[in-house]
């Protein structure tokens, strides 16, 4: 199994999946330590019922915002909310 970091993960995605499509799985490391195995689906779609259609997902987002009050009155007051907190 091939090793990559994160970083290396991040600079190189495309080269990553397409290895991963060839039917290799890759370890990504994070600060020298595992946190991930990539690894090509085997059996056609994953059956996990954690998965989501976007459509539906983007319909539940967009149903929690409708009943919500925005934290901020502008995105101006959300930006400087933001950089007072570095």
């Amino acid at each position: 199994m091939k090793s990559c970091s994160a970083k290396e993960r991040k600079n190189h995605t495309g080269e990553i999946l397409r290895q991963v499509g060839s039917g290799e799985k890759v370890l990504i490391t994070k600060r020298g330590k595992p946190c991930a195995i990539l690894s090509p689906i085997e059996n056609g779609p994953v059956d996990d019922k954690s998965i989501r259609l976007f459509q539906e997902a983007w319909s539940d987002i967009e149903r929690t915002l409708r009943t919500t009050r925005p934290a901020f009155k502008t995105w101006l007051g959300a930006m400087q909310w933001a950089r007072s907190r570095g």
